[in-house]
């Protein structure tokens, strides 16, 4: 049984598609351990207590230094033997030793086909504003393993989704949170909880 750990930020839209997939058996083989917010006010702290998941705040703040707030994290992951870091609206960046201990074992979700509109900077509205400014016709969802650069690391799925002339910033961000997050960022989840990702060179191979 693959152990989960869930690192947010905000709402939970993409924790609650994991939970509902889980819940649905379109996630085997996986469960959700504890889920880790820097704000103490995410929303999506709520939707693991009821769903009478672990639910707990680490912020930097909390902190003297950059450093200790980054031995805590790592520590309660690794403490926790968790098998799989799930980045799901988690704006803080993962400290280096954490993506050493978790090589190909942290996963992010990305709201674009990468490598467009990503890297620094790119997250949130931001990415779907500069997708419309562009005038690109389709844009999708990325979930990817997370290494040390931003949004760089091995491509595990992508789906695409069609802009329409009407959509606005926030009509884009919520259709493809509804067409591509909430669908890949799960699947991705299942394959890996059942063995059937391999990563050579940078390049994921998906065994069915």
């Amino acid at each position: 049984m693959l152990k989960i750990a869930v690192l947010v930020s905000g709402g939970g839209t993409n924790l609650q598609a994991i939970i509902d997939a889980i819940d649905a058996g379109t996630i085997t083989n996986a469960a959700i351990d504890i889920v880790i917010s820097n704000n103490a006010n995410a929303y999506a702290l709520e939707r693991a207590k009821q769903h009478g998941i672990e639910a707990m705040c680490l912020s930097p703040k909390s902190y003297e230094t950059r450093e200790q707030f980054n031995d805590a994290l790592t520590q309660t992951i690794v403490d926790r033997k968790i098998d799989l870091v799930v980045l799901a609206g988690y704006l803080v960046i993962i400290p280096p030793q954490l993506i050493a201990a978790y090589k190909n074992r942290i996963i992010n979700i990305h709201p674009s086909l990468i490598p467009s509109f990503c890297g620094t900077g790119f997250y949130g509205l931001k990415v779907h504003e500069e997708a419309l400014k562009r005038g690109v016709k389709v844009t999708g969802a990325t979930c990817h393993f997370v290494d040390e650069g931003t949004d760089t690391g091995p491509i595990i799925l992508q789906k695409a989704v069609e802009i329409q002339p009407d959509d606005t910033p926030k009509t884009l961000q919520q259709r493809v949170m509804e067409q591509a997050e909430w669908i890949i960022m799960p699947r991705a989840i299942d394959l890996i909880a059942n063995d059937k990702i391999q990563v050579a060179d940078g390049i994921v191979t998906i065994t069915e």
